[in-house]
């Protein structure tokens, strides 16, 4: 215990290097840190929510824009695709579930989705309050969305057209909520799910002439996407082509989707990588070099240790429990700027458990960054503390 309360005192001795060396140590591992939860949060995300579906069935555009926008719902989708061609793609035999999406109206920055309860088993998300919906025009909210807007059970709300805010109100549309999920962790949280015929219904209302019109309009109903279950494995190679190239529609396959967009997303981290490495390394070097400096000023010290019985092996566990404190210090400070650092991502780009569940988690990979502190303290330490084990009490005396 003496020798740690030592090692402390002798680490802030000289205040101002002590400082610079945290810094340096502490900013290499929180951006390591941040690194880590970011990745982290982000694969479970993906995972969560893309689990159990093997396609994205949707307007001819972007394979990427489909998934984004039918799965995680982060982007607008491509356009909309004709009722009777998803209903011919339900009756194919490698299809064994499909979830039909319409998108178009939103409520603040949460929209309202049109789907089938299947949407909600496929998540396995429970209900807190009320029950699922009936008819049209009833609504379940995600636990996100019921806390953010403060609706419950009985309320009643209007859309408005688009998917972000400050579209047009469809004031004679009124939905009234007679459900609310429990929180998931998915993408469920922050949607407002109705049923199907609630979407066609709202814009079919405000844009129809008269009956003539309605009757066409309900013929050429569309959805804007469809998620697909195979029913076997094999599906997946043949599938897919059958979609693009025997109908006006387009499938996208997730998995290959976010394996692309992980790829793209790689330079960025890679950078921020190599950032964090050369932090860690300027940090090793500055501590090498405080302690090396601090075993030729303390010589008149390390003399006087050794004349009152302290070992060889003492003294150089002296230098080395300085480093580990600066290196615990760090890994503190880091692991908690980094968490501090995803929290101010989750929040800045407001998904809300969605994709970034912000600060305060703790996967398995987080415990190497002390590991990683320690490293690079105790390294950076190796060399001062063998040439204070390796100086003799005589030449401590004389001064050489």
């Amino acid at each position: 215990m003496k020798t740690l309360s030592l090692a402390w005192t002798y680490l802030w001795s000289r205040p101002l290097g002590a400082v610079l060396n945290l810094l340096l140590l502490s900013l290499g591992l929180a951006s390591i840190t941040f690194l880590l939860l970011v990745s982290n949060q982000l694969n479970k995300a993906f995972e969560r929510d893309l689990q159990g579906i093997d396609l994205v069935v949707g307007a001819k555009g972007s394979p990427m824009q489909l998934i984004l926008s039918g799965v995680f719902h982060i982007d607008v989708p491509p356009g909309n695709i004709p009722l009777k061609a998803v209903q011919e793609l339900q009756k194919h035999p490698m299809v064994a579930q499909l979830i039909p999406i319409s998108l178009g109206d939103s409520l603040g920055s949460f929209r309202i989705v049109g789907t089938s309860p299947d949407y909600i088993t496929h998540y396995q998300a429970k209900l807190a309050q009320g029950k699922i919906w009936t008819e049209p025009m009833q609504v379940v909210l995600g636990a996100t969305t019921a806390r953010k807007l403060g609706l419950t059970l009985g309320d009643k709300f209007v859309g408005t057209h688009g998917l972000g805010e400050g579209g047009h109100a469809h004031g004679d549309s009124v939905y009234a909520v007679v459900g609310v999920l429990a929180p998931s962790g998915s993408v469920l949280d922050r949607l407002i799910l109705t049923d199907t015929a609630s979407v066609w219904k709202v814009h079919e209302d405000y844009t129809a002439v008269d009956d003539e019109d309605r009757q066409i309009m309900m013929e050429e109903r569309e959805l804007t996407m469809a998620l697909i279950t195979y029913k076997s494995p094999l599906a997946a190679v043949t599938f897919p082509r059958y979609v693009n190239t025997s109908t006006e529609m387009q499938a996208a396959a997730p998995a290959m989707e976010i394996t692309r967009l992980l790829s793209m997303l790689g330079l960025g981290t890679d950078v921020l990588r190599a950032f964090a490495g050369a932090l860690l390394l300027t940090a090793g070097l500055s501590v090498f070099i405080a302690l090396w400096s601090a075993v030729r000023e303390r010589r008149g010290d390390l003399a006087l240790l050794r004349m009152l019985g302290a070992s060889q092996r003492k003294v150089a566990a002296l230098l080395l429990l300085e480093a580990l404190w600066l290196g615990l210090l760090a890994a503190v400070l880091g692991v908690l700027a980094g968490q501090a650092m995803t929290a101010g991502l989750a929040w800045l780009v407001q998904l809300d458990n969605a994709l970034l569940i912000g600060g305060m988690a703790w996967p398995p990979e987080l415990w190497g960054v002390p590991v990683v502190a320690l490293g690079v303290s105790l390294v950076a330490a190796i060399l001062p503390a063998l040439g204070a084990y390796r100086v003799s009490v005589l030449e401590l005396l004389q001064g050489r």
